[in-house]
């Protein structure tokens, strides 16, 4: 069983933030159970853009509003509390924040925790995110 609350998260390598956003990573791969489980928040007036290659992500907004843009498309989404959005096509997508948005983010597969953006949005592939971990596992 884990048992883990985001007070404990703060602050520590599961506390990731770049640009607008914050990802508080409370479950990751190195956990084993086949997904990573993260709460994200990106912070009102911004725009951010994401592309996740490698991996299905599912979001649950829970808090605020906002506007999803699916970058193949142009199609426009409408986020507030109760949304769900999963991107199983990989798509590239724009989040426009109007008020700040909280969310809970599902990965498959999971990330790794140390995964950075590429210039595109991506992250890397999970073979080589593992192999992050693993050079990092070895440092310490």
């Amino acid at each position: 069983m884990i048992v883990r609350t985001t007070a404990e998260i703060t602050g520590t390598e599961r506390d990731v933030a770049a640009g607008a956003w914050r990802s508080k990573r409370i479950i990751l791969a190195g956990d084993g159970v086949g997904f990573s489980f993260h709460e994200t928040v990106i912070e009102s007036d911004s725009v951010s853009e994401f592309h996740y290659q490698h991996h299905v992500e599912a979001v649950w907004v829970i808090e605020g509003r906002g506007t999803l843009t699916n970058l193949e498309t142009g199609e426009d989404h409408h986020l507030g509390p109760g949304t769900m959005y999963l991107l199983d096509g990989h798509e590239r997508h724009r989040v426009t924040c109007a008020d700040r948005l909280r969310m809970l983010c599902v990965f498959n597969p999971p990330v790794t925790g140390s995964e950075v953006h590429d210039a595109t949005g991506a992250y890397p592939a999970p073979q080589e995110s593992a192999q992050q971990v693993a050079r990092q596992v070895l440092k310490a």
